[in-house]
């Protein structure tokens, strides 16, 4: 009898074994991120953001560990290219989460759909990506990169602002920037100025601002480009003079170093750390708790990548390999965004409500973006329309 008992107990078990449950195997997540140069700080964030939604999530995602490959871009499309493919062929992850830069994000994408891996961007939301190369293997739990910009365009425009010198960086979301800032922007544009990326001396730039004296300018900085634009803009002074409008340039990643420079600008937003959530509450605790800084949007969307993925392996049963069934769990994106309302578009971008924000000085000392007022409402982008997913 005791040998029966042994015997079944020894079946029992390598049948558990067995099982698919039993077996699985870590979920694998390579995080592609801008973690060195100038704009380091925005991948900081968004690695930040993510790794703290494991931890609070118990190192799950879906009831299955986790592990997180985080591998830096260098903000140089054919070295995110490489990066991608030891990601893919060497590390077999599940999914590819990120990266900051769309130049980087448009270089990844074909790599990436091609093997059938789910892309969930952090950040970038090239044009093209939302429309015509939209791809059911790709969704973004940011915004299509004009959006922010549309914003600070209704804004200006609602203002009544006549003249409006534009200045961005000479890359895909540069351009997006000012295409989204002039979609509601119907005033005269007295320049429209591209530098190189990682610019980091605006003197001349500075200069035909103040010859020209437009009623405001709008700009796209990200990053340590913002930084020294700040801080030069104001000492020309001409941050008392000519309003600065902005996205991406005053924010929660580039405000401990702008400092006072910075205060009372505004930006275009689908957040900011004081909205009031109680999730976002929570976050923005947790965040400054961990890692001593107050938490960027960069943060937030990474924060919220995991979330939808966690919302989606529980709709599986912690499986990956039916894609179809996995898409249409993420499609659904049912998770509570720190954000409030979220739900994906047909193209995999967010429809979600955009806020005018200005920088400002907390009780405590520390500089944040607080919101101003809510400029669009269940937002979705320009180009959803032209999106056909055939993949």
């Amino acid at each position: 009898m005791n040998v029966t008992i042994k015997t079944l107990g020894l079946a029992t078990a390598v049948m558990l074994a067995a099982s698919p449950v039993m077996a699985q195997e870590k979920l694998k997540i390579g995080l592609l991120l801008t973690l060195s140069g100038p704009s380091a700080i925005l991948g900081q964030h968004a690695r930040d953001g993510f790794q703290l939604a494991v931890k609070d999530l118990g190192g799950k995602l879906g009831g299955r560990d986790v592990e997180v490959i985080v591998v830096d871009d260098e903000l140089k499309p054919d070295v995110a290219v490489t990066k991608v493919k030891g990601l893919l062929e060497r590390d077999k992850v599940d999914f590819v989460v990120g990266p900051i830069f769309s130049n980087v994000a448009v270089a990844a994408h074909k790599p990436i759909v091609d093997s059938k891996t789910f892309y969930i961007s952090v950040n970038a939301g090239p044009s093209n990506l939302a429309g015509k190369s939209c791809n059911p293997y790709f969704f973004a739990t940011s915004y299509q990169n004009d959006q922010n910009h549309e914003v600070l365009g209704k804004v200006a425009q609602d203002r009544g602002y006549k003249k409006v010198y534009l200045l961005a960086p000479n890359y895909q979301a540069g351009k997006d920037a000012l295409a989204g800032f002039k979609r509601h922007y119907k005033g005269e544009i007295v320049e429209e100025s591209y530098v190189p990326l990682n610019t980091l001396d605006f003197q001349s730039e500075l200069a035909k601002i103040a010859s020209m004296q437009p009623d405001a300018i709008f700009t796209f900085m990200p990053g340590g480009m913002g930084v020294n634009l700040v801080k030069q803009y104001r000492a020309a002074g001409l941050a008392d003079r000519i309003p600065f409008l902005s996205a991406f340039t005053v924010d929660e990643t580039n405000l401990p170093a702008q400092q006072d420079a910075a205060i009372g600008m505004l930006s275009g937003s689908n957040w900011a750390p004081n909205l009031d959530t109680p999730q976002n509450k929570k976050f923005v605790a947790a965040y400054e708790a961990a890692y001593n800084t107050v938490p960027a949007s960069y943060a937030m969307h990474a924060y919220d990548a995991a979330l939808l993925i966690d919302s989606a392996l529980k709709a599986t049963g912690g499986k990956t390999e039916d894609k179809d069934a996995l898409r249409a769990a993420i499609q659904k994106a049912e998770f509570t965004s720190l954000r409030g309302d979220f739900k994906f578009g047909a193209n995999g971008f967010p429809i979600q409500d955009f806020y005018l924000v200005k920088a400002a000085k907390r009780p405590d000392g520390k500089l944040e973006t607080e919101v101003v007022e809510k400029v669009f409402d269940d937002y979705a982008d320009a180009y959803a329309k032209e999106c056909t997913p055939t993949n």
